[in-house]
């Protein structure tokens, strides 16, 4: 029979494809390469440049009257030679990869940073090799180098955070287990998840994952679906229940009929669904880029025009040729490459400091201009745990009483609901009663014998089971039931004692960040898989604008992408691998630091404290630092326009 290729096998045959020519921001040089590759190759090409140019500024005039250097060059050379045969790696090497850019940019009819670049390091680099063969004069061979230097390290930390693209697929791929327990002849034999076919039969014991997506044939037990669907709560399955690859089964055994494998199971679809959203997700632009396309005319034009006004009014062509090269050169956005970097490593530096940590600059300048915040619900503006939200009494019980037998019961469950009791009846400080003959009843809840009584704890259909009747409480349960609330129903010696609400609390701080986003202009979406009474109720408590309930972890990013249709600037804050594919898509990834490693990986930045009024604060940063580059853009420009006329030679001395 022919195997299905599994997840990982998948996935790690296209994840390289995540390494193409526009995943490396448009540099040429690069094709067939992978991500990793890529980044090394842009390392060593940086190292180089810079290793070379070291010896050709001591060797400059720069080293000699800034920095009073005066060493002998080696071999007995002209000053000029020895730069142009330390420059020879650096051009045919290191700077290869602009050279190439440009042509590529200029087949595509447009001119970047690449065009721009290649132009001023070529001519400074041939004008200095025609002055060096002809007898020797001024050179620029040290300034294009630097040059190079500067603008490959900046390509190199670019490369080295479009990286994590990679690990984000590569750690999803992990959550899959790397073998299964399938039943052959009745005995259960371990294999490799990519030899499951659908038809297997596969024991899942507690705590085991479970390895593909099937359907319960025997047993019953709760499974941890969080890191999948997000949901906050354990989902209780029993024959017939579907169950979801790489979700955790937490105390039961389950036997389960394999229904999707490989490329068709949930987690398969993630996978695919995160690299379509990477691939398609356009590249942000610093500011100093789109100042390129501009730069490249005025070097070019300002160039041709210098040249052409100094033979005109009659200067030798060489003299005429070092003022049309200086103007070139001193236009490329060497301060330009200075401006923008300072600005982002003060405004990263802020948000280090304030648990903020930004991934890459495209991050930092896209937080700026962000004017919806999508936010994932559970464990991103809730606490991703149940808690008790009401306790509800029969007339004559006491509160505390009915907490201290239900409590007691509980404490022999390993349900997540029954934990949320015990944790409340314990922060209310209530003596702990002893139980006997616990009875665990599985989608049902469980009795117990405290003190003397019967207490049974659960659902609806525990009720019905023992025969209790509601009575005055029936309503109280409704009204509980439609704000979203899972209501736990007590009764003690068959009568209806009380009812416990309990739900997934929203964070301390979510209430104030909503309020915060509200008055930078922001509007607040929330986007949940989990019901709309439940959406409903945590949005009115935080003054949400628009909610977007009950979404497949697979629809998260369509979603996203329809409020980008609508030409909206969307960032999107998760924390479970569901959103993984959101983060992707959206401009701006933000992932909780308690988060899962996935959505870590595919966010633009993490959010360290887990606190969503970091968001905010992201967004403050964000706009300040925008605010700021465009201040040192502005300077920038300001020093070009003084120097160009005087690279031009303007203000040069008339001859005697």
């Amino acid at each position: 029979m022919r195997r299905r290729r599994s997840n990982r096998a998948l996935a790690l045959s296209t994840v390289e494809n995540l390494a193409s020519p526009h995943a490396a921001m448009g540099h040429g040089g690069h094709d067939g390469m992978s991500m990793a590759g890529m980044v090394a190759d842009m390392r060593n090409r940086f190292l180089a440049a810079a290793l070379f140019s070291i010896p050709i500024v001591i060797w400059s005039p720069i080293g000699k009257d800034v920095f009073n250097l005066d060493v002998p060059v080696p071999f007995g050379l002209r000053e000029d030679v020895w730069a142009l045969l330390l420059s020879l790696p650096v051009i045919f090497y290191s700077c290869t990869i602009f050279f190439d850019g440009a042509w590529r940019a200029l087949r595509a009819r447009t001119l970047d940073m690449m065009v721009l670049v290649a132009v001023a390091v070529g001519a400074g680099w041939l004008y200095s090799l025609v002055v060096t063969l002809t007898g020797g004069d001024d050179v620029f061979y040290e300034a294009v180098t630097v040059l190079a230097s500067f603008v490959l390290l900046g390509h190199w930390f670019e490369m080295r955070a479009r990286g994590g693209a990679n690990d984000a697929i590569r750690t999803l791929l992990d959550l899959a287990p790397p073998k299964a327990l399938v039943l052959r002849d009745g005995e259960p034999v371990e294999v490799p998840t990519a030899e499951v076919v659908v038809g297997d039969l596969l024991l899942v014991r507690p705590g085991a994952k479970i390895a593909v997506d099937g359907v319960v044939e025997e047993g019953s037990s709760e499974v941890d679906e969080s890191m999948v669907t997000g949901e906050s709560l354990t989902v209780h399955k029993e024959p017939g229940s579907e169950v979801v690859g790489a979700t955790i089964n937490a105390n039961g055994t389950l036997r389960v009929r394999a229904t999707k494998v490989g490329t068709d199971t949930a987690l398969a679809q993630i996978v695919k669904l995160v690299q379509e959203a990477q691939n398609s997700k356009a590249p942000g632009q610093r500011l100093a880029d789109r100042a390129a396309f501009w730069l490249v005319f005025v070097a070019l034009i300002g160039g041709a025009a210098t040249l052409a006004v100094w033979l005109l009014v009659g200067r030798p062509f060489g003299e005429a040729m070092l003022f049309a090269i200086t103007v070139v050169v001193i236009t490329c956005p060497d301060a330009l490459g200075l401006a923008t970097p300072t600005a982002i490593m003060v405004g990263t530096g802020l948000g280090a400091k304030r648990g903020v940590l930004f991934k890459n600059a495209v991050g930092l300048e896209t937080s700026a201009r962000i004017g919806t915040v999508v936010m994932d619900k559970t464990g991103t503006l809730t606490k991703g745990e149940p808690e008790v939200t009401d306790v509800v009494t029969a007339d004559g019980v006491g509160e505390d009483d009915l907490l201290r037998l239900v409590a007691a019961a509980e404490r022999e469950s390993e349900h997540p609901l029954a934990e949320a009791v015990v944790r409340y009846a314990e922060a209310k400080r209530l003596a702990t009663e002893p139980a006997d003959g616990f009875e665990n009843v599985p989608g049902h809840g469980a009795i117990a014998r405290v003190s003397g009584h019967r207490v049974a704890v659960g659902n609806r259909r525990l009720a019905e089971r023992e025969g209790v009747d509601l009575a005055e409480l029936a309503d109280e349960r409704d009204k509980l039931a439609a704000t979203g609330r899972t209501v736990v129903i007590a009764a003690i010696d068959g009568r209806a004692a009380g009812l416990i609400g309990i739900a997934d609390a929203p964070r301390e701080t979510s209430s104030t960040a909503v309020q915060e986003l509200h008055a930078l202009g922001i509007e607040v979406v929330m986007l949940t898989g989990d019901n709309q009474a439940t959406a409903d109720r945590i949005a009115e408590q935080l003054g949400i604008d628009t909610v977007i309930a009950e979404v497949l972890p697979g629809d998260k990013a369509a979603k996203v992408a329809e409020l980008q249709a609508a030409g909206r600037k969307v960032a999107m804050v998760g924390d479970g691998v569901n959103d993984a594919p959101a983060l992707a898509q959206a401009d701006l990834g933000l992932a909780i630091g308690a988060g899962t490693d996935v959505a870590i990986e595919t966010a633009d930045l993490v959010l360290m404290r887990s606190d969503p009024l970091d968001v905010p604060t992201a967004l403050r940063i964000g706009r300040g630092t925008l605010r700021k580059m465009r201040q040192n853009l502005g300077w920038a420009i300001g020093y070009n326009a003084i120097a160009l006329p005087i690279a031009a030679g303007v203000f040069e001395p008339a001859s005697a």
